[in-house]
C-alpha cells in the first residue's frame, strides 16, 4: 500500500478538513464522528451533516490518508480532503451535486405520485371493485415500481446499515413498506388481505419529503459561492504608464490599479491619487459611501462611486478583507456541532426492537402454540403495525407545513436543526444599518439663520445637491423637490472631496457640506445655529452646513431613518422574556441615540465588521444562546456563528444564505414571528414523534398477541399517519391568534 501522507491545513498543522459523503441523516454524521475519533493518530473529530464536512485534528506524522478513507468506507460512506483554499470549480462541483440530488427526488416523486393515487383509490374508495381480480392485480403492478425505484434509495441504505449490524431512519422505512408490500404480494395469490397502498404511499411522501429536504440544503451550499463571486474578475493594472486589464489573479501586491467610477476596486489597496467616493456596503453593512483621497485604505470588492482612483494593492488572494470574510463563515459553520434528528436516535433503538419482537413473535406461535400459519400472520402484523409511516411523517410533514406557513407570513425556516436551537434563544442581536433602520439617508430636521426664509435654504441645497451622487447629497435634493417643488438650475458645480460641494445659484456662490467645510472657505456660523448643530448631532443625525455670502445660512440634519415598528417589535421581544442588542459600527453617541429612540438598553458600538463574529462568540462564552439578526455580507460570519442566524430578506445574498432564518419581507415584525413560529413548529414535531412513538409502543404488544390482524393493524397504522397529519395541519391556524404566546 502507498501511504498518502496528509498534508495539514495552513491556519492548523493538525487540523484537516475533509468532506464526508453518503450521509443521509444525523446518526450517519455520528457513526463517521465515532469511527474516526478511534483512528490511531486521531485525537478529535468534528462531523457537520448539514454541510457535509469532517474536521480532523491528527498527527500528520502518524496518519496516512488511505488509514482514514478505508475506515470510512468500511461504514459505506466516503472521505475526501478539501483543499485549503476553495476554487471557483470545487463550489460549482458542489452545486451540480446539489442540484443532481434535488432532480433525483423530484423525478422520483412525479414518478410516485399518479400510480400512488391510483392504488389508493381501488383500495380505499372503489368498493367492491375494489376487490376484482384485476383491481388487485392492478394495485401489485402500479406499487412494484413505487416500492423498488422509488423507494430504492430507501433500501439500499436498509441493507447497507444491515451489513454493518446499524439502523436509521431508512431501516424503519425499508423494513415497514418491504412489510407491507410482502405480505400482499402473498395474499394476491392467497385471496388475502392486501396492503399495498400503505407500502406506496409511505414511499411517495417520504420521497416528497427527501425532496423538500434536499432543496433546502441545496440553499445552504450557496453562501460561500456567492461571497467569492463579489470580488471583482478583471483588473486595469499600470504598467510603463499603460493601462492593462488583467485576470484578478494575476495582481500582485505593490501594483497600482486604475479604478474608474461605477467599478469595483480588485484588491486591497492603497489610495496613491485621485478622490472619490466609495461604497463600502458589502463590507461594512453602512448605507453611506466614504470619501476617499491619497493616503486612504480600500478594500476590494468595494465599489467605486464618483471620481477615478489610482490603487496600489497591498493584499491579494487570500490575504484581501473578502477571503478574511470567506474564512470566517467556513469556521463558523465548522464550529457548529451537528443535532441528530430526533426520529434517528429513536429508531437506532426502536428497529433492532421491532425486528426482534417480530421473529420472537413468530417463534412463539409456531413453537409454543403450534401454529406456525397464525404466527406468521402475527408477525406480519408486528411489522405493519410497527411501520414507520407516522414516525417518518412526524417530522417532515411538520416541517412542510411549518415552512409552508411560514412562508406566507414571510418567513423562511431552513431545517430542523434551526427549529430546536430557537427554543433556548437567550438573547436577540439586531444589526443597526439596514436592519432597524431603512439603510439609506433622509433628510429630519432643518434649522435657518434669523431673517432665512426655509423654503429658500431648501431650494437652494436641493439645486446645488441636485447634481450630486453622494447619499446625503441625494437625500437632500430629493426632500427640497417634495418640499418646494422644482428646482433652479445651478453652473459652476464642484465637489469638493470629503467636505462638501458648491455651484452659482441666481447669481449666488452656495456652499453646502459637512463641518470641515466652513473653516476651509472662511464660513462664519452663528452660535445659535452652532448649539442646533451640536444638538443634532448629539441625536445621531449628520450636520449639513448651507452657506452664502459668507455666512452660514442654516443646518440639514441627515438620518439613515429607523425601520417602521422597530420599537413594537423590540418591545415584543422583551416580552418574550429576551435581552435585546444593537450592534453597530457607529461611535458610541450615536448609537445610543439609535437605541434609546427604540428601547434597546445594551449597546455594541464601534465594532468592526471584521469583529462582529467575535462579538457573538464573546456572548455565547458568556453563557448566552444568540438570535442574530442582519442583512449584509460583513453580518454573514456573525450570522453563522449565532445559534440563530436571522437575515433580512432586502439584505444581500449572502446573509441570507448564511442565515438559519430568512425574513422574506424584510420587516422586523418578522422575527419575533419567526421565533413563535419556529418554537410552534418544534413543539408540534415533539407532539407527533410521541404519538407516534406511543402508538407502536401501545400498539405492538397487541399485535404480538394475535389481538390485532394485520387488516386492523394496517387500519391503525393508517389512523397513526392521519393524526399526525391532522396535528401539523394546525400549524395553519400560525399568526391569525398571535396575541398568544408560541
Amino acid at each position: 500500500m502507498t501511504s498518502a501522507t496528509i498534508e495539514p491545513a495552513a491556519d492548523d498543522p493538525r487540523t484537516v478538513e475533509f468532506a464526508a459523503q453518503g450521509m443521509t441523516c444525523g446518526s450517519c454524521a455520528a457513526r463517521i464522528q465515532k469511527t474516526l475519533a478511534k483512528q490511531d493518530g486521531v485525537s478529535d473529530a468534528e462531523v457537520n451533516y448539514a454541510t457535509g464536512r469532517a474536521l480532523v485534528t491528527l498527527d500528520p506524522q502518524r496518519v496516512d490518508l488511505e488509514q482514514l478513507q478505508q475506515a470510512i468506507d468500511r461504514l459505506g460512506y466516503q472521505l475526501e480532503p478539501v483543499p485549503d483554499e476553495p476554487e471557483g470549480d470545487d463550489h460549482d462541483d458542489a452545486e451540480d451535486v446539489e442540484a443532481r440530488a434535488m432532480r433525483s427526488w423530484l423525478i422520483r416523486v412525479i414518478v410516485a405520485t399518479p400510480p400512488t393515487l391510483v392504488v389508493l383509490w381501488l383500495a380505499m374508495f372503489s368498493g367492491e371493485l375494489g376487490e376484482e381480480p384485476w383491481a388487485r392485480w392492478t394495485q401489485f403492478v402500479l406499487t412494484t415500481p413505487v416500492q423498488f425505484y422509488v423507494g430504492w434509495p430507501f433500501l439500499k441504505e436498509m441493507v447497507r446499515r444491515a451489513l454493518r449490524f446499524t439502523a436509521n431512519m431508512d431501516t424503519l422505512i425499508g423494513i415497514g413498506t418491504l412489510a407491507a408490500y410482502g405480505y400482499s404480494t402473498v395474499a394476491l395469490f392467497t385471496g388475502g388481505f392486501l396492503y399495498f397502498e400503505v407500502a406506496a404511499a409511505i414511499v411517495a411522501l417520504l420521497a416528497l419529503g427527501r425532496y423538500f429536504e434536499a432543496r433546502a440544503k441545496s440553499r445552504a451550499g450557496h453562501a460561500l459561492r456567492a461571497l467569492l463571486e463579489l470580488g471583482a474578475k478583471q483588473a486595469r493594472v499600470l504598467r510603463d504608464g499603460q493601462e492593462v486589464l488583467v485576470d484578478i489573479a494575476e495582481v500582485q501586491v505593490g501594483d497600482l490599479l486604475r479604478v474608474r467610477p461605477g467599478e469595483k476596486i480588485p484588491t486591497d489597496g492603497e489610495v496613491v491619487d485621485g478622490a472619490s467616493s466609495v461604497d463600502e456596503s458589502m463590507l461594512t453593512g453602512e448605507s453611506m459611501p466614504i470619501d476617499k483621497q491619497p493616503g486612504d485604505r480600500v478594500a476590494g470588492a468595494t465599489v467605486n462611486t464618483s471620481g477615478v482612483l489610482t490603487v496600489q494593492a497591498t493584499a491579494v488572494g487570500a490575504d484581501t478583507a473578502l477571503a478574511q470574510i470567506v474564512r470566517l463563515v467556513q469556521d463558523a459553520q465548522r464550529g457548529k456541532a451537528p443535532v441528530q434528528r430526533l426520529a434517528d436516535r429513536i429508531s437506532a433503538v426502536f428497529v433492532p426492537v421491532v425486528i426482534v419482537l417480530a421473529i420472537a413473535t413468530f417463534a412463539w406461535w409456531a413453537i409454543v402454540a403450534g401454529d406456525p400459519l397464525a404466527g406468521l400472520t402475527t408477525a406480519v402484523a408486528v411489522l405493519i403495525i410497527a411501520c414507520p409511516c407516522a414516525l417518518g411523517l412526524a417530522t417532515p410533514i411538520a416541517i412542510m407545513v411549518g415552512t409552508g406557513r411560514g412562508a406566507e407570513l414571510g418567513v423562511l425556516i431552513k431545517q430542523i436543526e434551526t427549529l430546536e436551537r430557537t427554543r433556548h434563544i437567550t438573547t436577540v442581536v439586531f444589526d443597526k444599518t439596514g436592519t432597524l433602520t431603512e439603510g439609506r439617508m433622509a433628510l429630519t430636521d432643518v434649522a435657518v439663520a434669523d431673517g432665512v426664509d426655509e423654503a429658500e435654504l431648501l431650494r437652494l441645497a436641493g439645486a446645488v445637491e441636485a447634481d450630486s451622487e453622494h447619499p446625503i447629497g441625494q437625500a437632500i435634493a430629493t426632500a427640497s423637490r417634495d418640499r418646494v417643488g422644482e428646482l433652479p438650475a445651478v453652473t459652476g458645480f464642484e465637489a469638493l472631496a470629503g467636505e462638501g460641494v458648491r455651484a452659482e445659484v441666481d447669481g449666488r456662490t452656495v456652499w453646502v457640506g459637512r463641518r470641515s467645510l466652513l473653516g476651509g472657505q472662511s464660513l462664519a456660523l452663528s452660535t445659535e445655529l452652532e448649539t442646533r448643530a451640536v444638538e443634532l448631532e448629539q441625536s445621531g443625525r449628520t450636520a449639513v452646513f448651507v452657506a452664502w455670502d459668507g455666512h452660514v445660512r442654516g443646518v440639514l440634519a441627515v438620518a439613515d431613518q429607523l425601520k417602521g415598528g422597530a420599537a413594537e417589535v423590540v418591545r415584543e421581544l422583551t416580552s418574550m422574556g429576551l435581552t435585546v442588542t444593537m450592534l453597530t459600527g457607529d461611535n458610541q453617541r450615536t448609537a445610543r441615540a439609535i437605541a434609546d429612540q427604540v428601547g434597546i438598553d445594551r449597546v455594541l458600538a464601534e465594532v468592526y465588521p471584521g469583529d462582529k463574529r467575535g462579538e457573538i462568540e464573546r456572548l455565547q462564552q458568556a453563557g448566552e444562546v444568540v438570535a442574530m439578526v442582519g442583512d449584509g455580507v460583513n453580518d454573514a460570519p456573525a450570522l453563522v456563528q449565532a445559534d440563530l442566524g436571522i437575515a433580512i430578506g432586502t439584505g444581500t445574498d449572502v446573509a441570507i444564505e448564511s442565515s438559519d432564518l430568512t425574513l422574506l419581507r424584510g420587516d422586523l415584525a418578522g422575527v419575533p414571528l419567526a421565533i413563535r413560529l419556529s418554537r410552534r413548529t418544534y413543539r408540534t414535531i415533539l407532539q407527533n414523534l410521541g404519538w407516534a412513538f406511543g402508538y407502536n409502543v401501545a400498539a405492538i404488544p397487541l399485535a404480538a398477541v394475535g389481538l390485532l390482524n394485520p387488516m386492523i393493524a394496517g387500519g391503525a397504522m393508517a389512523f397513526s399517519s392521519i393524526s399526525v397529519v391532522l396535528n401539523a395541519l394546525r400549524l395553519r391556524r400560525f399568526g391569525r391568534d398571535l396575541t398568544r404566546a408560541a
